[in-house]
């Protein structure tokens, strides 16, 4: 009676069987991502710790003397 209440009604249904697959599909893709972010992040973390920004290779010529757009 117990497995009745459950829902255990003789075998897996498949739905949720896709679904557990489709889910465990996501935590892996979601793993990763987050792998992907971790390193992304050791980069940027060491970069800083070496004193570098983000900015500092981008080349900007703006020239002097024009005035602003308002």
């Amino acid at each position: 009676m117990a497995k009745a209440l459950l829902g255990y009604v003789g075998g897996s249904d498949p739905r949720l069987l896709a679904e557990m697959r489709r889910l465990q599909q996501r935590v892996q893709d979601l793993e990763s991502e987050l792998v992907r972010i971790q390193s992304e992040n050791d980069v940027l973390s060491a970069a800083a710790a070496r004193g570098e920004t983000l900015l500092e290779g981008i080349d900007v010529n703006v020239p002097k003397g024009e005035p602003a757009l308002t």
